[in-house]
């Protein structure tokens, strides 16, 4: 077994879903619980298809995002995996619904953060162990950073 780290490519920071799923079904399912749950949202999801042909599998509605998420699966080439970029909206607006589409297994990571994934590398092919999302604490926060976070929160519409 050969553990690599591959980073996400993500020149514009766009938010990101990253997950495991176990269905060819899934990209229209994973499709129909984004634009269910949050109808103005743009996006794009590919999945890696793990038996038979073994072909990136995606859909979308915003090309940009569809073409971001091809780059990635194809670049992770990890079965079953499928990530899902998005922009107008934010993952906390689809997450739940993701989670609860039948075939999803697991959530790796919701971010927008730099991110490395850790994979595992055999003859049969390639899987993920985790993720590295974002950087490693810096301190503890104090009450200006408590007052920064809350203007944030604000700001973009998640507090009053």
């Amino acid at each position: 077994m050969d553990i690599q780290i591959m980073s996400i490519e993500n020149p514009h920071e766009y938010n990101f879903i990253l997950g495991q799923t176990h269905f060819i079904k899934s990209v229209e399912d994973l499709y129909e619980a984004m634009v269910i749950s949050s109808p103005g949202i743009k996006f794009g999801v590919a999945f890696c298809e793990a038996s038979g042909p073994c072909l990136v599998r995606f859909d979308g509605n915003n090309e940009e995002l569809i073409n971001l998420a091809k780059t990635n699966a194809q670049r992770l080439s990890c079965g079953h995996s499928f990530i899902i970029f998005l922009k107008d909206g934010f993952p906390i607006n689809v997450l739940n619904a993701i989670k609860m589409v039948p075939e999803v297994c697991c959530i790796f990571c919701a971010t927008a953060n730099p991110c490395q994934v850790v994979m595992a590398t055999t003859d049969q092919g390639n899987g993920i162990l985790g993720v590295i999302d974002g950087y490693r604490v810096k301190g503890m926060e104090n009450e200006s950073d408590m007052g920064d976070r809350k203007a944030l929160l604000q700001k973009i519409g998640y507090k009053r």
